[in-house]
């Protein structure tokens, strides 16, 4: 469908114009590193947890990036096969045509619209439970609102309480899919439509209740130092924040007037003859062309002086002297420190970070709002957080463009249905292996033209109506050389949401080795797609569960080194494994 992406080219020396740096996204004490401005373009830079931190919502991070197949994506407009991609619409557009010539010579009608009425049949009430389904989801709202003002303790009553609610809105779903006898596109929709905002309320619940007991630990925390620094050793709040704050100031001191040494010895090493510690401008463009180490060397400790010289009052990029951190973790007392310390680490995780389109941040529980609820609702993405990244204007020509591809792309899968999928419908007496090859083409292009509507139109309308700025809803799963890489690739959404609320909680919860935490991901996502099957087809065959669990050994296979090192083989048994999936599934469903 597409060439794989163009490789990145190496980052080339380049001297950063510390003044473009953008300072309206720094609430944090540090130099303003959230966007600098290079000739490469902008770099969005984003602070480091704690390397032992056991925040899971640190696994999955959202940042400004573009869809692959998106106009203004550079890394895409670039690459040398994006012709291949213009080949295959022009392709499937002729194809199309030849179909409507052919429909018209037999029949006086360029399409049948037979599958029109199928789709169309029992559309408003399918209108109207969809928008009872999502209306619905909002009662997560007040239930969080009860857990915020501590009516409700999220461990372990709120835990009980949100499962049973996810099992009625899921089994009511389901039962009234059965209830109304839709039929396969119908049924498909609404029970993939109702996972999905299963997947958005359990996300929704479970980072607001984890954060609820969060906000509870730092009132105790903070209740517990103001009780420490009331010791008579201490002498008060007041002087203990007198003397901690006397303590970082010595702390910077040191580190400043280091900082200027390391300079001087820097600017006597490439031949300068600056006198105040300050690097010439000249000697340090020569360094930075002539040595790699000491371009990195200097340009650390160049934003550390533009920062220093500009904002006096601020230090520099070290830790310890971090203002974001609690006054009182730079408190002689270990005891004093250690508290402030989990204090600071609290504050950050209850604080959603600005910048990238937010113009401040948000503390919880500001966040257990209806509003915000609405916005997550329209925002493309499963994972819940108090923030994202925003866009800063709302494009109507993107959106036109995405709306007209929309439908345009819908009429051809409902071309290559018609005509190529629906006639060839295989039941028992044809031959399994006739049939696979009949459908194998077809089923290709429809998944393909699918996952076009799903990802890259849909995804992407609604991502810029919310302005919504991480546009990363797939990667490049055509270059997978194995079942793993395509499960992490093709559909980032649901990956994402699998990687933090089952695979790492799993881990954190009940304490799973990594292997066992991947074999209940693996079998949460086949009970789910198999549920979609059984509501589909009416019946419980078992077959694509059983095709999903086949992948964890062939996914151990694949890791292989004698099989990993041949990344074209590995290419080529992926393509044939989807090819033959979809056909292989359609004969399994519909004709045993």
């Amino acid at each position: 469908m597409s060439s794989p992406r163009a490789p990145s080219s190496p980052i080339t020396a380049t001297i950063v114009d510390f003044s473009r740096v953008d300072e309206s996204s720094n609430v944090d004490g540090k130099p303003p590193q959230s966007t600098i401005e290079t000739e490469q373009g902008t770099l969005h830079l984003q602070p480091l947890r704690n390397k032992g931190s056991k925040n899971l919502r640190a696994l999955v991070t959202f940042v400004p990036r573009a869809s692959t197949f998106d106009r203004e994506n550079s890394a895409s407009s670039s690459d040398p096969f994006r012709g291949f991609f213009t080949l295959f619409w022009v392709s499937v557009f002729l194809l199309s045509v030849r179909t409507y010539v052919t429909s018209f010579e037999t029949s006086g009608y360029p399409l049948s619209l037979s599958f029109a009425t199928l789709i169309s049949k029992d559309a408003k009430v399918l209108l109207i439970s969809d928008v009872v389904l999502v209306s619905v989801t909002a009662l997560v709202v007040p239930f969080m609102t009860l857990v915020h003002k501590g009516w409700i303790r999220y461990y372990w009553t709120g835990v009980v309480i949100q499962h049973i609610y996810q099992s009625l809105f899921l089994g009511c779903a389901v039962a009234w899919t059965f209830n109304r006898r839709w039929p396969w596109v119908q049924s498909g929709f609404f029970t993939l439509h109702s996972l999905t905002m299963l997947m958005k309320i359990h996300s929704y619940c479970s980072v607001n209740g984890h954060l609820s007991c969060q906000n509870m630990v730092h009132a105790g925390a903070l209740k517990t130092l103001r009780h420490r620094c009331q010791d008579s050793s201490i002498g008060g709040w007041d002087k203990a924040h007198a003397v901690a704050l006397r303590c970082r100031e010595e702390k910077a001191l040191a580190l400043r007037t280091k900082g200027f040494a390391d300079w001087s010895h820097l600017t006597r090493d490439s031949g300068g003859d600056s006198t105040d510690g300050t690097p010439p401008l000249t000697s340090t463009r020569a360094t930075l062309e002539t040595s790699g180490l000491r371009q990195r060397l200097i340009s650390v400790q160049a934003v550390n002086m533009a920062y220093a010289s500009s904002a006096p009052s601020r230090y520099p990029v070290e830790d310890e002297l971090d203002e974001t951190r609690h006054i009182l973790t730079h408190h002689p007392d270990p005891n004093i420190s250690e508290l402030a310390d989990i204090l600071t680490d609290l504050q950050v995780e209850l604080t959603s970070p600005s910048g990238n389109g937010n113009k401040q941040s948000i503390r919880w529980p500001q966040n257990i709002t209806l509003w915000n609820f609405i916005d997550y609702q329209l925002i493309p993405t499963l994972v819940y957080e108090m923030q994202y990244p925003r866009t800063d204007r709302l494009r109507p020509l993107y959106l036109l463009e995405k709306t007209v591809a929309t439908f345009g792309t819908f009429t051809l899968l409902y071309t290559v249905t018609e005509h190529y999928i629906i006639p060839l419908t295989p039941n028992g007496e044809q031959p399994l292996l006739r049939s696979i090859i009949d459908l194998i083409l077809p089923f290709m292009l429809c998944y393909l033209l699918l996952f076009y509507i799903i990802f890259e139109c849909i995804c992407n309308g609604f991502a810029e109506l919310s302005f919504f700025a991480d546009r990363e809803f797939y990667e490049d799963w055509w270059n997978a050389t194995s079942w793993d890489e395509y499960a992490r690739r093709w559909n980032k959404p649901v990956h994402n949401f699998l990687l933090r609320h089952v695979y790492a909680s799993t881990i954190s919860a009940f304490g799973l080795s990594k292997s066992m935490a991947t074999f209940v991901t693996f079998l949460l996502s086949a009970l789910a797609h198999e549920l979609v099957m059984a509501v589909v087809t009416q019946k419980i065959r078992l077959y694509l569960f059983l095709l999903q669990m086949v992948q964890i050994p062939l996914i151990a296979l694949g890791r292989l080194p004698s099989i990993r090192q041949n990344k074209t083989m590995g290419n080529i048994v992926f393509w044939l494994g989807l090819l033959t999936g979809f056909p292989l599934l359609c004969v399994a469903y519909c004709a045993y």
